[in-house]
């Protein structure tokens, strides 16, 4: 299957599949997703939620978590990884924004990864869902899923290199949404550990179920 046809039936696919596709990361302003995304990496989203309400409440603007200090801070998010970075990131961050951008989180990635605790995938993700800019963040789920499903080669083994694929395939006004297939695809079906592939309308076209599956039967060990 060409890589075209391979491209339009997983995205056909995920329209039916995943209507609903955004974030889920609970956020009001693109100040607030920041602080989050910079909190989720190597943390889950759902742990992520259960420490933002407060410290959005004691910080609601850039100007106020400028003048914190990183050890009140990580009071709020000792319970995410990396506590003690991420506290001196988010301090930094704010600061920045003060000094550089108004107190305004800019919309571009060559402006963004001068943010501490900045880097391209999260910048990508502000891109894509604060601005609905064509640009693809590669975390875990999709460098994983995108290897799974064929949609790119073994020879992409960076997320830079995945994610120059994925654009390349991927119709430039769905980039945004896509991102959000892979990831949440990732999170409830094809799972790091254990895929569902059972309840996966992917498995006739997917590269690593016919590598695992070749006569059809049931897979008992998924794990990859």
């Amino acid at each position: 299957m060409k890589n075209e046809e391979l491209y339009k039936k997983v995205l056909e696919y995920f329209e039916k599949a995943i209507p609903v596709a955004e974030t889920e990361l609970h956020y009001e302003n693109p100040f607030q997703l920041l602080i989050a995304v910079i909190l989720s990496a190597q943390c889950t989203d759902k742990r992520v939620n259960m420490v933002t309400p407060d410290l959005f409440a004691a910080y609601d603007t850039p100007e106020e978590l400028a003048q914190a200090h990183p050890d009140e801070i990580f009071n709020y998010i000792k319970s995410i990884s990396y506590p003690n970075n991420k506290a001196k990131h988010l301090v930094g961050m704010a600061q920045k924004l003060c000094s550089n951008f108004g107190g305004n989180v800019p919309d571009t990635l060559e402006e963004l990864i001068t943010l501490p605790g900045v880097g391209r995938k999260t910048a990508n993700v502000i891109q894509a869902v604060v601005f609905n800019k064509s640009a693809m963040a590669v975390d875990t789920h999709v460098f994983r899923v995108s290897h799974r499903i064929g949609l790119v080669p073994k020879s992409c083994t960076t997320p830079y290199s995945v994610e120059k694929r994925l654009i390349k395939y991927i119709p430039e006004h769905l980039i945004p949404r896509a991102h959000h297939w892979l990831i949440l695809h990732g999170r409830y079906t094809c799972k790091a550990r254990n895929p569902e592939c059972s309840s996966c309308g992917l498995t006739k076209i997917c590269k690593e179920y016919s590598r695992r599956n070749p006569t059809g039967k049931k897979v008992a060990d998924k794990n990859i």
